[in-house]
């Protein structure tokens, strides 16, 4: 587990390989939760993958080639990954309560920007929520919260 973690954010001293500072951490850990969601239902659909771009944008303020790559560093990180622990872990220890609650509402519309609602994505969000140490309360109202609003946009 310790190599995993040492693999993951280069701390193994090499001058060849460049460390990746917190923030870059922060923005892989969030992706890599959005992708899992995304790919909870094997269908990666078109509506998902602009939906993660958007929020990786807007959350983390970065262009769309700094986006193109942070989804690829995610999705390697997934890759060598055992758990979503390994990502929750990441943000419940540099994100606060309402920063947390913000990444669950972006969960839910990414959830519900196909339209479909499978039972993975649901089985994804509850161990999400109990990973990032969030209530189900919480997880109701952001469900709650994202239904109305998207009722308001059609």
């Amino acid at each position: 587990m310790l190599n995993f973690f040492n693999k993951m954010f280069a701390v193994v001293e090499d001058n060849n390989k460049p460390q990746i500072d917190q923030t870059k951490k922060n923005q892989i850990a969030t992706c890599a939760l959005f992708l899992e969601v995304a790919n909870a239902d094997d269908d990666f659909a078109d509506e998902e993958k602009e939906l993660i771009i958007k929020v990786m944008k807007t959350i983390f303020n970065l262009s769309d080639i700094e986006v193109s790559e942070l989804i690829k560093l995610s999705q390697k990180q997934i890759e060598d990954s055992v758990s979503l622990y390994e990502f929750t872990d990441i943000i419940n220890k540099n994100f606060s309560s309402d920063e947390k609650y913000e990444i669950l509402l972006n969960l839910w519309r990414l959830i519900f920007v196909d339209e479909k609602f499978h039972q993975y994505e649901d089985y994804l969000i509850r161990k999400i929520v109990n990973d990032l140490n969030l209530t189900h309360r919480d997880m109701i109202a952001a469900k709650m919260s994202v239904r109305k609003e998207l009722n308001e946009q059609t």
